[in-house]
């Protein structure tokens, strides 16, 4: 088994899928709810879900400086929801992390019934096309200096973004069979070392 800890926060959304992925890739996944259970972990990773559910239970448990603090100094990833949490600005007022040098439209795409799946060409990844899965999504619209961009649509719409140890995608790879984006994560923004 992996020295590898990984926390998933586990206040509402798509956390267990994200666990599964993550023990699938050969680290160690734990749940995060409280500001102790940041001790002692090399990485995290927000969910989708409902961002400003998240965000105030996030105040409610005492958890928004905490998490902000974990990531100035350790690799975090957000998904969908998690993106949200992790932008500086998203055009309203709520409970944000605000590290990455992005502007986010929340909802970009309308409600749950214009979800969608494409396949989209994201070069740190391979050759092969990753397919992504789209529900609810939010949309970078803005990236600042040190932002890299790593995905976008057919339209040119932002989807994925890196800046420094900190991954935001607008889909959720937690929800496909391919676990490339864990592995980058784990590997190429962390530097840190899945067993497989």
């Amino acid at each position: 088994m992996s020295d590898i800890r990984v926390g998933v926060l586990a206040l509402q959304g798509a956390f267990i899928e994200h666990e599964k992925m993550l023990q699938q890739v050969g680290a160690q996944a734990v749940e995060v709810r409280l500001p102790q259970q940041l001790d002692g972990l090399d990485a995290l990773i927000i969910p989708g879900g409902e961002s400003t559910t998240i965000g105030k239970l996030a105040v409610d448990f005492g958890l928004l400086e905490p998490l902000r603090e974990f990531a100035r100094h350790k690799p975090v990833w957000g998904t969908c929801a998690g993106m949200i949490l992790l932008a500086r600005d998203i055009g309203r007022d709520q409970p944000l992390l605000g590290l990455m040098d992005i502007t986010v439209n929340r909802n970009a795409f309308g409600r749950q019934v214009d979800s969608f799946e494409t396949d989209l060409h994201v070069p740190a990844l391979g050759l092969e096309p990753f397919h992504a899965v789209f529900i609810r999504a939010p949309l970078v619209t803005r990236v600042g200096d040190g932002v890299e961009v790593l995905a976008r649509l057919e339209d040119g719409s932002i989807v994925a973004a890196r800046q420094g140890h900190w991954l935001a995608t607008a889909f959720h790879p937690e929800l496909t069979d391919d676990p490339r984006f864990h592995r980058y994560f784990l590997q190429e923004v962390g530097n840190l070392v899945p067993v497989r």
